[in-house]
């Protein structure tokens, strides 16, 4: 088995378990379809292989935010708005992305432990993605929209964690258009 397919697994079996220490190497090279052994010789031990599936994962983000800014099919604002859109269909297939980052700097709450930051770098990834997007806008205070939207787009996370209801994300997503809108129409003067 190729080690990136461990790690869809692995991120497949942490999505819906969670990152409780219930969700041991056994549970994880079972869901792998392969022994413990095999899962050692890439990973010494669970956290390891948490802290790759997070990486694997963040890159995959990645790859898809560089696809996506490339799109010349979307303009800023579906840009913008677009991740809801992947948040939704993911969820109606019980999977939760993204969802495993906020968990992550809950779990391991120590800014200097490597989970930790390998999560934060993706949470500052998502943030410059949306200000980049704020700034070709050029909305009025990019950086507090910024962290406006970030603020929904966690939210909406950490709610999936618990509820798991795709509902949370047509919520949210309502509200960041909303956000959105408001920015625009200060760019415009519109509430001046």
């Amino acid at each position: 088995m190729q080690r990136e397919q461990v790690l869809e697994h692995a991120l497949n079996v942490l999505e819906q378990k969670g990152l409780a220490a219930s969700t041991s190497f056994a549970v994880m090279a079972q869901a792998a379809d392969c022994r413990e052994e095999d899962l050692q010789r890439f990973w010494p031990d669970r956290e390891a292989l948490l802290y790759d599936a997070l990486r694997y994962h963040s890159q995959q983000i990645d790859i898809w935010r560089r696809k996506l800014l490339l799109d010349d099919t979307l303009n800023a604002e579906q840009k913008l708005l677009a991740r809801y859109q992947v948040l939704e269909d993911a969820v109606k297939n019980n999977r939760y992305p993204g969802c495993l980052f906020i968990a992550a700097c809950s779990f391991y709450p120590q800014p200097d432990h490597p989970v930790h930051q390998v999560a934060e770098l993706q949470k500052r990834a998502s943030w410059q993605y949306t200000h980049d997007l704020l700034i070709s806008l050029e909305t009025d205070n990019p950086t507090l929209v910024a962290h406006q939207m970030e603020l929904i787009l966690e939210g909406c996370l950490s709610r999936l964690l618990v509820k798991r209801n795709v509902q949370e994300v047509v919520t949210a997503r309502t509200l960041a258009e909303d956000v959105l809108s408001i920015a625009l129409c200060r760019k415009n003067g519109a509430l001046s």
